[in-house]
């Protein structure tokens, strides 16, 4: 079936654009109309196209648009920040709704100043971190050869993520797999892209052949983080 994306219309990033000069409510609202025609509609159309590619390669992640798609509204509760609009518009996939904050999944954004293509684990718990740390470590040659493709950092790059200065407790110093242990965050990260790409067909093509290389690193994350769910339920 053909893709009902054609690109975000230029009156979308132009909404985008004046909103983040007048971030408030009073210029949002009768402008609401704009958003829901020019920045929601095509991002639902996005996510259509997006999860009709899934659909082939990791049908597991396939998210209905409304589950998929973030709130224009900001959470300003605990936030300097108070403006109460995002001056994007953003999805994410996951295995499942339940899962979005416990495993490892796809994101997208997309503005008049910045695409942001994302995908691994980004704020794991502790116990979730010491499930991946575990993995990587007791799998470190499967790991190694995942992360370290040539195939796969020619489309992607190097997998990024902060990490810490020591070796984490329980891991000895000269572990065969350490400078892997130490990170916090095990994600690939991309915005090197002209904003003018989502305005196309071509930007479904460009995420998915990113999603899919992908695949590979975000399943053996998840296998660590399945794992550890599965534990924690032997308790109840």
């Amino acid at each position: 079936m053909a893709s009902a994306f054609r690109g975000f219309p230029a009156a979308g990033f132009e909404f985008l654009r004046e909103l983040k000069d007048n971030n408030q409510r009073d210029w949002f609202q009768p402008r609401k109309e704009l958003y829901e025609t020019a920045v929601k509609a095509p991002m639902t159309d996005l996510v259509e196209a997006l999860n009709a590619e899934f659909a082939r390669f990791a049908p597991e992640y396939i998210t209905e648009p409304k589950r998929a798609m973030h709130r224009i509204y900001r959470d300003v509760r605990f936030s300097k920040n108070k403006n109460p609009y995002k001056t994007n518009a953003s999805a994410s996939f996951h295995v499942s709704a339940e899962d979005k904050e416990s495993m490892a999944g796809y994101y997208v954004s997309a503005s008049p100043f910045q695409i942001e293509l994302a995908g691994g684990v980004y704020m794991p718990q502790p116990d979730q971190t010491l499930a991946i740390r575990n993995r990587i470590a007791s799998e470190l040659e499967e790991w190694t050869a995942l992360v370290e493709n040539k195939s796969r950092k020619k489309v992607l790059g190097e997998l990024q993520g902060d990490s810490i200065t020591r070796p984490p407790k329980g891991f000895p110093k000269d572990h065969p797999a350490d400078f892997w242990i130490r990170k916090k965050q095990w994600l690939y990260w991309d915005t090197s892209f002209d904003p003018a790409l989502a305005l196309s067909p071509k930007f479904v093509k460009e995420i998915t052949r990113r999603f899919e290389a992908m695949y590979p690193v975000i399943q053996f994350l998840n296998g660590a983080l399945a794992r550890k769910k599965a534990n924690r339920s032997d308790f109840f």
